[in-house]
């Protein structure tokens, strides 16, 4: 009988790819930015920072012939407050998992080496979806629930973000519309699936889930819950609620320029949103900006400067290209674009009025020089699995709300 292939399988070599693909993004492009800027040291103290917010003086005519000057005035100081908020990712392994992949005669990848050189880049790319967010830590809205066998569908549809912000694994909450009630206190629950293209996740099931309800970030259960100060917090113009201790509704002077496109981007919205910054600070203060948005958007302002194209042709043969290059600005501003960003907003950031309030800065959790720790067993004895911790205390300000703008109300183009 001849030898069939079945007879030498045990002999055959197997060929394993020494490339390992990520499939998924790690992008961080935001906070990359609000990293470079000067960092303002505090204590667990709230950080205070000084605002002329009304101008002073008595100003009118007056009698010269033996008239009445009146009393003067002078102008109002008041001052913002802010505080720091506690961010954590916690990364673990087991030794079998570290001894199975620390040779390359065993493995193509040192999971371990990789879990180092990888874990700081994804707790960046966490920070900067907190940093899309409102202070609330809401990271997702629920459009439609599905419950089967246990397990919680939820599609994610009725905001700008989709999926975007979560992570396959990521632990989170799930709080009502109005974050009054933590339909998960004290069991959190872990997403089991994760479709950015779909817009969906899955988790074990919560009781009394329902269309509207928010995903929240770990680690919160304070009703409402209180986070990171994003972009949508700074960049505001709502007339209620408070801004770092202020009171919205009694004081407009800290609310952020808003132009609501209801509806598709169009030319004007952009030169508004300048010119309301104008009418607030002024000629004088200089503003620079750049303009923030989803590639959405980009493309949206894309295709208003394609309908207006004219092609120049030569000659010669030349390659087509119907595009715009990445040089593009909009109403004189520098466009930046970020996959995170809120797909029906254009902010326009001014990032001489951002900054950071530090406590501690990112990095090992360390106790006497130790950064990776061992677990303990069901017995009070070792376990094989080891952990460590990148942690951070710190959060976002803005000086001077008058001198923001968003647009905010924008169709998002087909397809996203």
């Amino acid at each position: 009988m001849a030898q069939t292939e079945a007879n030498v399988l045990g002999v055959e070599l197997e060929r394993v790819s020494p490339k390992v693909p990520t499939l998924f993004d790690r992008d961080a492009t935001f906070f990359a930015t609000i990293e470079k800027r000067p960092v303002e040291t505090v204590s667990n103290r709230d950080m205070r920072l000084p605002l002329e917010i009304r101008p002073g003086g008595n100003f009118g005519h007056f009698d010269p012939d033996d008239g009445d000057l009146g009393l003067g005035d002078g102008p109002t100081f008041d001052k913002a407050v802010v505080n720091t908020v506690h961010l954590r990712h916690a990364v673990q392994w087991t030794k079998k998992s570290e001894w199975a992949t620390d040779d390359s005669r065993k493995a193509v990848l040192n999971t371990f080496r990789n879990l180092l050189a990888k874990s700081m880049a994804e707790f960046r790319r966490n920070v900067d979806s907190l940093c899309m967010t409102g202070g609330d830590g809401v990271l997702g809205t629920i459009s439609a629930v599905s419950t089967s066998a246990g397990v919680d569908t939820y599609t994610l549809g009725t905001d700008g973000f989709g999926a975007r912000l979560l992570r396959f694994g990521q632990t989170i909450n799930v709080y009502d519309s109005t974050l009054a009630t933590n339909r998960t206190v004290g069991a959190e629950k872990k997403i089991s699936f994760h479709d950015l293209v779909g817009k969906q996740i899955k988790v074990p099931a919560v009781t009394g889930a329902t269309a509207g309800d928010k995903i929240v970030v770990s680690g919160l259960s304070a009703t409402p819950p209180v986070s990171l100060l994003g972009v949508p917090y700074h960049h505001s113009s709502a007339s209620t609620g408070t801004w770092l201790g202020f009171n919205r509704a009694n004081t407009p002077e800290i609310r952020a320029n808003n132009v609501n496109a209801a509806g598709a981007l169009a030319l004007p919205h952009a030169r508004l949103a300048l010119n309301k910054i104008g009418d607030r600070v002024g000629m004088d203060y200089n503003v620079k900006v750049t303009a923030w948005m989803h590639p959405a958007q980009k493309q949206a302002y894309e295709e208003l400067g394609q309908l207006v194209s004219v092609i120049n042709k030569t000659s010669k043969d030349d390659n087509l290209n119907l595009y715009f290059g990445d040089g593009m600005q909009l109403a004189g501003a520098p466009i930046r674009t970020s996959f995170s960003w809120d797909k029906t907003r254009i902010d326009f950031v001014n990032m001489d009025v951002w900054g950071r309030a530090e406590m501690h800065p990112a990095g090992f959790y360390t106790v006497d020089g130790r950064k990776i720790f061992e677990l303990r067993g069901a017995s009070g004895g070792v376990k094989t699995s080891q952990i460590f911790y990148i942690t951070c205390s710190f959060n976002l300000f803005v000086n001077n709300p008058a001198a923001t703008s968003f647009i905010s109300g924008l169709t998002v183009p087909a397809g996203y």
